[in-house]
């Protein structure tokens, strides 16, 4: 199934969960809607947890794509039963957001057992600085990224992050290409403007 396909398929499929009364279970539609979005789910798993989170991929934890997308899907089957996305785009922002939120839990266990290990201060910076997403300058990246708004959030998501082609990225959200690369353009001006101060500090570490 292509991505046109895909993406048609699963609106298909959240047409019928908006007909599933509030106090019917869906989860028989939320399976098969689950089971069609699967393989992009675990695109958009493995390019999060590489570009973003590639620590967790690291010993202790050595957190694997399909390890994420199993914990993601049990998520989003208990989403899905409160909450009835009515687009494609929404059903995929509530899945980035379960995936970062899942990220997210695995890393502050990871910061609580390391803390618990009581390693010596001196390796500190180490992990800081070795692609862990839990250091304060990730830290502040990620809340810069959270503070967009939903649209360009979106867009710099899907392609910055997830790495998705901007073709693809303007399909899941349902605009144009053009719409998409206006919506990336705002994102970055506006990270540059609260994040500009770390990219003097780098230029002043290099010298």
């Amino acid at each position: 199934m292509n991505g046109g396909e895909t993406t048609a398929a699963v609106q298909r499929y959240l047409n019928l969960l908006a007909d599933v009364p509030s106090d019917t279970t869906a989860d028989p539609i939320v399976r098969e809607l689950l089971a069609c979005a699967v393989k992009r789910l675990h695109l958009l798993c493995a390019a999060l947890l590489q570009r973003s989170y590639p620590r967790l991929t690291l010993p202790p934890t050595n957190l694997q794509s399909e390890e994420l997308l199993g914990a993601v899907v049990e998520r989003l089957l208990k989403a899905l039963r409160a909450v009835r996305p009515g687009t494609v785009r929404q059903f995929f922002a509530l899945a980035n957001q379960h995936m970062r939120w899942e990220l997210n839990d695995v890393a502050r266990r990871l910061d609580d057992q390391t803390a618990a290990l009581g390693l010596r201060e001196e390796l500190v910076p180490a992990l800081e600085s070795n692609g862990s997403v839990i250091g304060p300058v990730a830290r502040r990246i990620l809340e810069a990224i959270e503070g967009l708004p939903d649209e360009e959030r979106e867009a710099f998501d899907l392609v910055r992050i997830q790495g998705l082609a901007q073709e693809e990225a303007a399909c899941i959200l349902g605009v144009s290409v053009r719409t998409l690369q206006r919506r990336m353009n705002r994102a970055l001006l506006s990270l540059t403007h609260k994040l500009g101060d770390l990219r003097s500090q780098r230029a002043g570490q290099s010298k």
